[in-house]
This record gives structure tokens, C-alpha cells and sequence, in this order.
């Protein structure tokens, strides 16, 4: 924990330095943040120097979750210190959709934030988009301490896919193709006609696949620049994607890349959910209807194509950024939307939802339940890429959907007690639930998360961190069997 809190502190410099250099008053109150998380993580360390250096799984379970929590306390500490932010649930849902990469905020005038505080803003997207803790599995074997248990805790899909045979190396790896995704993505930001700030943030917010923007109108704003778009939409899809797929095309292991199945799937479903989305929005839609700010010219199909291509990428990869109201299309297209909040990019990527990868091995077992009825007596077990998969992970798979369909119900029916109506209550849970951001009712794309209750939001925050961590790692703190020694 102490690690943690040194690393989110010296994080906490970079907006603070900014800030400083910037003459911007809020420079001292985010450097002291970073003086506090560093300090106590320092002492955090020094007092428990000489701990076990064995972690047990169920120990592995606890620090994650654990971790994500005194992140986002130390966290809040350049909000609160600065006052930008006011209001305690306000601080803590804005640091928690922050690192779970959720991008549902309560800022109703963005543009108003000094710079220093949008850059922790989106710093806190880029920490907790590959996970802090799979940082800190490449440093704590320097003190003795082994990363796997906290790896296979924390990271997304059902199974942890290894580039390497230590995970320390495969932390240093990911990170590697993490920051140089972004620092390319910043260039060609800047390069496209952004500031260099803008740049660096939409970066930051892109591939944590989190959806925090510099603008009130979000990538509306630059709705009269297609290539800025463009670009964004290349890299939430890199962002969506197994990080591991990225690093086998580095490698030139192209046929790796090809014949990953889930790969491919997630290729497909953005494909065909951009091409029913691009016609709608072409034929169907009424053009006026769809700007936030800017009007969009959806005469011609290049602008069809982009913003459907936009928006079902924002929606599939969970990112959030906003190029129109996608509630205003069509009822069928925001059906078809609330339906992409359920499907998630790939295991070992930065997006939230359910991940493609479940889906696949879900509709599989059950086309192969359909043989088991006439085959009884047969062994048909579910394969994924050519290989039959465990049973215990088809469990563990179905297992994964009832919990969430579960928590999206229990969401959902929390949200509407709140005083929420049933669409909106629907959107907030599904929303927060799979780190989208943008939901619909009160709390669409143009909209915020402001107008939700004190409770409201602490309901929302805890669903951000339950679908964040993918349920297990969460709900099973709330076992009675998980505190017992045996």
C-alpha cells in the first residue's frame, strides 16, 4: 500500500510542476497532495519493512481492492485541497470515475478547471488504465515480494495471458506499449491541430479507454477537424484491443495476431455495429438533431461513417468520448447502445464490460449444450483458440454473468430508488457498471452526473470499482469464508 501511495504521489508532481510553471494557484495545493501521499506511503513502507514477503492469493485479492481505495483517498487530496471541486461525494465519484476509467463527471463547466487540475484529472484515467497494481507487480520483486497473485487479480478477462515468464517483465512490457501509444498518440494530436495540452490529455484519456476531456462539449468540439477523430478512433481501438495482440505485432508475429480469435471477434462486432449504426444515422437520423455543439454534416457518408464509427468505438472500448447525442439518432440505435454497454473490449486491455472473450466462450457452450441434448452420452467440451477450454473456466465464465446481470439488476432497482427515472436509472447502472461514462435520461452524453443524489453517487462509485475490478475480486471481501484460515 505504501508503494502505491509513493507512486500516486509522485504522479501528483507532474500536474503540480505544470501548474507551477503555468503560475497557476493551484500548483502549491497539488504539490502539498503529493508531499502527503508520498509521505505516508513512505512511512507506510518504513514501518512495515520487515513483513512477510510471502502474499497468499486471498492476500493478493485484498491488496488489490484495497489498493484501488487508498488510490483514489489520496487522490481526491488535489480537488479538496485546491477547493475546485466542492462537496465530499462530489470528490470521491470524480477520483473514482477517474481511475476505474469510468469518465462520468459532475463538472458542469470543464473549461473553467485550472490546467493543473485537468491534468490529474486525466492522469488519474492514465494510472488506473492498465492498473496501478500491474506497475507495482515490476517493483515489489525489487523488495521480495512475487507480483502473480496480485496480477491474476487484477488483471481483465478471464485468464491472465503472459508475454513473458516473469510478471514483472510482462508489467515492464505492457507499460512500454502503454506509454508509447501515448506519447504517439499525443503527437499526432498536436500534429492534427490540437494544443499541446489537449493533446496530452485526450491522450492520457484515450488509451485508459476513460473518456475525461479538456472541452465541455467533449470531441464535439472539434467536429470541424475529422482527422483529430480520426485519430482517436485508431487509438481507442488499439486501446480496446489485448495489449499482448499489440506486442506480437511489434514482435513482426503477425499470424499470432490473425488467428486471435477474440481478436477477430471484436474486429467483426465493431465492424458490423458501424455499418447498421452509419446507415441509420445516413438515411434514418435527423441531422440537426444530433450536434452537441457544433452542427455535423451527416449529408454525406464520410460524416455517417466517422461519427457511427466514433461513437460505437467510444461505446465498445467503454472509452466515453462523445462526438454527438447518440440518444437523439434513432430508438433503435439507442437500444443497439445500451446493448454495446454489455460487450467490453478485450481481455488484457484497458477497456471495462463484460470483454469480448466471455461472450465468445458463453455463446459457444451454449451452441454446444444444443449437442450435448442430442449427444448425452459425449464429451463435447468448448474450444477456443483450437484448444478445448478447462471446464472450471466455463464455470467461472457463467458464474461472471449472472453475477453481473445481478448487479446491474440490483443497480438499477438502488438507482430507481434514488428517485431516478426507469431509463435513466437503467443507463446509470449499466453505465457505471461497465466504465462507459455517458449513459441516457438525465445522465446522457450531454448531460452529467451532477444531478444524482449524495447516495447516488457513492452507489455509482462503488458499481465503477465493483465492474473496474471485474465483481470477483470485490464481492468476494464480503464472504464470510474468505476471513477464515482454513
Amino acid at each position: 500500500m505504501g508503494v502505491l501511495l509513493v507512486f500516486n504521489g509522485g504522479f501528483m508532481l507532474i500536474p503540480a510542476i505544470y501548474s507551477w510553471f503555468s503560475q497557476e494557484s493551484v500548483a502549491f495545493s497539488i504539490a502539498v497532495s503529493a508531499i502527503i501521499s508520498i509521505f505516508i506511503g513512505l512511512l507506510a513502507m518504513f514501518f512495515t519493512k520487515n513483513h512477510d514477503k510471502d502474499i497468499s492469493q486471498r492476500e493478493g485479492y485484498l491488496i488489490v481492492t484495497l489498493g484501488w481505495l487508498f488510490m483514489v483517498l489520496s487522490g481526491m487530496l488535489p480537488y479538496a485541497l485546491s477547493g475546485e471541486i466542492k462537496g465530499i461525494e462530489n470528490i470521491f465519484f470524480e477520483t473514482m470515475s477517474g481511475y476505474t476509467t469510468t469518465g462520468a463527471s459532475i463538472v458542469n463547466d470543464i473549461e473553467a478547471l485550472p490546467e493543473g487540475i485537468l491534468l490529474w484529472r486525466s492522469l488519474t484515467h492514465w494510472i488506473g488504465g492498465m492498473g496501478i497494481i500491474v506497475l507495482a507487480v515490476a517493483i515489489l520483486p525489487l523488495f521480495g515480494i512475487g507480483g502473480m497473485q496480485l496480477f491474476s487479480a487484477e488483471s481483465p478477462g478471464p485468464s491472465a495471458d503472459k508475454v513473458k515468464p516473469k510478471i514483472a517483465d510482462t508489467a515492464k512490457r505492457l507499460w512500454l506499449i502503454y506509454f508509447g501509444y501515448t506519447i504517439s498518440e499525443t503527437i499526432l494530436l498536436k500534429v492534427a491541430g490540437m494544443t499541446w495540452f489537449d493533446a496530452c490529455n485526450h491522450a492520457l484519456s484515450t488509451l485508459s479507454t476513460g473518456g475525461f476531456s479538456t472541452k465541455n462539449a467533449n470531441l464535439a468540439y472539434w467536429n470541424d477537424n475529422p482527422s483529430i477523430q480520426y485519430i482517436v478512433i485508431f487509438f481507442m481501438f488499439l486501446a480496446g484491443t489485448n495489449f499482448v495482440v499489440s506486442y506480437y505485432a511489434f514482435k513482426g508475429k503477425i499470424t499470432n495476431v490473425l488467428h486471435n480469435e477474440e481478436f477477430k471477434w471484436y474486429f467483426l462486432f465493431i465492424l458490423g455495429a458501424t455499418a447498421f449504426t452509419s446507415l441509420s444515422i445516413y438515411y434514418v437520423s435527423d441531422p440537426t438533431s444530433a450536434s452537441i455543439e457544433y452542427p455535423m454534416v451527416f449529408g454525406e457518408i464520410e460524416s455517417a461513417i466517422r461519427h457511427g464509427l466514433f461513437q460505437v468505438l467510444a461505446i465498445i472500448t467503454t472509452t466515453g468520448f462523445v462526438s454527438a447525442d447518440y440518444t437523439l439518432w434513432t430508438p433503435l440505435l439507442t437500444v443497439l447502445f445500451f446493448g454495446l454497454f454489455f460487450l467490453g473490449g478485450s481481455a488484457g486491455s484497458t477497456s471495462g464490460g463484460i470483454k469480448v472473450i466471455r461472450h465468445l466462450i458463453m455463446i459457444k457452450n451454449g451452441f454446444q449444450e444444443f449437442r450435448r441434448i442430442l449427444h448425452p452420452n459425449a464429451i463435447l467440451p468448448v474450444r477456443y483458440k483450437g484448444s478445448s477450454v478447462d471446464q472450471k473456466i466455463v464455470y467461472n465464465v457463467l458464474g461472471f454473468f449472472i453475477l453481473y446481470s445481478l448487479s446491474f439488476i440490483i443497480g438499477a432497482a438502488v438507482f430507481a430508488g434514488t428517485g431516478l427515472d426507469f431509463e435513466t436509472a437503467l443507463g446509470a447502472s449499466a453505465s457505471s457498471l461497465g466504465n462507459v461514462g455517458p449513459a441516457f435520461g438525465e445522465l446522457s452524453p450531454v448531460d452529467n452526473y451532477v444531478s444524482l443524489s449524495v447516495f447516488g453517487k457513492f452507489w455509482s462509485s462503488f458499481l465503477m470499482l465493483l465492474g473496474r475490478l471485474e465483481l470477483f475480486t470485490v464481492l468476494i471481501l464480503f464472504t464470510s469464508y474468505f476471513w477464515k484460515n482454513s
